[in-house]
C-alpha cells in the first residue's frame, strides 16, 4: 500500500471520478479532490459527516451528511431528508442513476443502544422510498455486477447484508473475519471488497459468500474503499489513523487490484 495523501482527521467516501480521488474528512469537515499531480483541492468546505458522495449527471456531487444533497457551484440542493434521522452515511447508485442510502438514527460514535435505521432509494422524480428497515448501522453499500443484489454493510452486528433491492427481503451474505464492515465496493467479477473498519485490512469476498483474500492497511481503523484509474484497477483505501507514520494521521492508501472495479452511474436524482 503506497500513501498518497495524508494529514487529515477520520477520511471517509472515497470516489474516483476517472483519474482524480474524492473523499471526505467526516470529522474536521470537507470534500477533497486528489488528482494524480498531487494538488488536493477544496471540493465543499467544512461539511461534516460526509459518508457517502457521487458525482452528478449535471455537475457536482450528491453527498451524505445530515441530509442527502446535491451541491454544484456552492449551491445545496436537498434530496432526502427522514423525520428523525441525524443523518446519512454511505451511497451508491444503480443503472439509472437513482441514489441509494443509509439513513441513522443514532450518531456514528454511538456504538451500544443504537436506534435501528432504514435503506432509502431517491427516485429521479425526487419520490423517496424505503427499501428495508431494521439495520442497526447501514454502512457500505454497492451493488452486484448484475444490479439484482444490493450488498449492504450492518456495522454493528459485522455482517454485510445481500438485498434484493425490488423487494427489500434481505439475508447475511457474509460475517466479516475481524472487526466491523464499513465502506465497500465491488469489482467486475463479482467480488465484494469490505474495509474492515477496526479490523485494520480488507477483505475480498467472492460472489458465494467465501472469503477470498484479504489485505493488511497500516493502520488502526480502515475506513472505506473505491476503485479508480484509467483501468478501474486502482483501489484506494481511507483510514483513520497511519500506523507505519502516526504523524501522518488519516491516510488515503493506494494499490493495485488484480480485477477491475464496476463503474458506477452518475446520479441523475
Amino acid at each position: 500500500m503506497t500513501p498518497i495523501v495524508w494529514g487529515y482527521t477520520f477520511l471517509e467516501a472515497p470516489r474516483s471520478d476517472g483519474d482524480g480521488l474524492y473523499f471526505s474528512d467526516i470529522i474536521a469537515g470537507g470534500v477533497y479532490r486528489w488528482s494524480p499531480d498531487g494538488t488536493v483541492d477544496t471540493i465543499i468546505p467544512k461539511r461534516r459527516g460526509v459518508g457517502g458522495l457521487i458525482p452528478h449527471a449535471d455537475g457536482g456531487l450528491v453527498v451524505s451528511g445530515r441530509d442527502v444533497c446535491h451541491v454544484r457551484d456552492g449551491t445545496s440542493r436537498t434530496l432526502l431528508t427522514v423525520e428523525g434521522a441525524v443523518g446519512f452515511n454511505d451511497l451508491t447508485t444503480d443503472a439509472r442513476g437513482r441514489v441509494y442510502v443509509g439513513s441513522m438514527r443514532s450518531g456514528a460514535m454511538e456504538l451500544e443502544g443504537r436506534v435501528p435505521s432504514e435503506l432509502w432509494r431517491i427516485d429521479v422524480e425526487g419520490r423517496k422510498v424505503e427499501i428495508c428497515g431494521g439495520i442497526e448501522f447501514p454502512n457500505g453499500v454497492g451493488f452486484a455486477p448484475d444490479g439484482r443484489t444490493l450488498y449492504l454493510s450492518n456495522y454493528s452486528e459485522g455482517i454485510v447484508l445481500a438485498v434484493d433491492p425490488a423487494s427489500g427481503e434481505r439475508r447475511t451474505f457474509v460475517r466479516v473475519p475481524k472487526g466491523h464492515p464499513d465502506g465497500l465496493a465491488v469489482d467486475e467479477a463479482g467480488g465484494v471488497w469490505v474495509a474492515l473498519g477496526d479490523g485494520g485490512g480488507v477483505a475480498r469476498f467472492m460472489p458465494d459468500g467465501a472469503l477470498g483474500r484479504t489485505l493488511d492497511v497500516p493502520a488502526h481503523f480502515v475506513a472505506s474503499l473505491c476503485f479508480g484509474g484509467v483501468d478501474h484497477r486502482d483501489l484506494f483505501v481511507v483510514t483513520a489513523d497511519n500506523t507505519d507514520d502516526p504523524g501522518r494521521g488519516a491516510t488515503v492508501f493506494r494499490t493495485r487490484a488484480d480485477v477491475p472495479g464496476l463503474t458506477l452511474p452518475r446520479a441523475v436524482v
